[in-house]
């Protein structure tokens, strides 16, 4: 159920990324966050949706870019409904107390080509941790991709307890895709 958290924090990072990359506005196009984690053995799957985000990357000023994201629990989506209600209680992600999930970029560094590490600081359920997701950006003509994969401890945040049915990793999966539009005249 973490990684429904973690998953719900890079969403905030990829759309927020997206949209801020030079001073060109941004539509987005296509975004999937998703999560995986495993429920008695068997791979258990969502989505999550709901942001608001504040972004400024640039890959050739990565230490002037910033992300600032938030992300409302309650989107949380695995296709059952009594599930979702679980996660979203105080057992889980405790929405009615801490009904977002915040985001904030402290660095980013290139690897190569088109492979970059970003360290973020992530709140969920008041308890903050950084965490460094490795992440694809392409800057196409018209189009800016980000891609991540990456796993998270979902007891690092409380939600939920440690568990003989259910894993403490959750994989996050993140592909979102913006259409480049000529920046707005102020």
């Amino acid at each position: 159920m973490l990684a429904i958290m973690k998953f719900l924090a890079f969403l905030v990072f990829i759309l927020t990324a997206l949209s801020g990359v030079s001073n060109a506005q941004t539509t987005i196009t296509r975004s999937a966050i998703t999560f995986e984690v495993k429920n008695m053995g068997i791979n258990t799957s969502g989505s999550i949706g709901g942001l608001q985000a504040r972004v400024r990357f640039n890959p050739a000023s990565l230490n002037a870019s910033t992300v600032e994201a938030s992300v409302d629990v309650n989107t949380i989506n695995t296709d059952n409904s009594s599930r979702d209600e679980h996660l979203r209680s105080e057992d889980y992600f405790d929405v009615a107390h801490y009904p977002k999930i915040e985001f904030k970029s402290v660095a980013f560094k290139h690897k190569s080509g088109n492979n970059y590490t970003g360290t973020f600081t992530l709140t969920i359920k008041g308890k903050s941790k950084q965490i460094e997701i490795p992440f694809i950006f392409i800057d196409k003509e018209n189009t800016i991709e980000l891609k991540a994969t990456f796993k998270m401890n979902r007891l690092d945040f409380g939600v939920g307890s440690e568990s003989m049915i259910l894993a403490n990793e959750v994989t996050i999966h993140i592909d979102c895709e913006e259409k480049k539009q000529e920046a707005a005249q102020i």
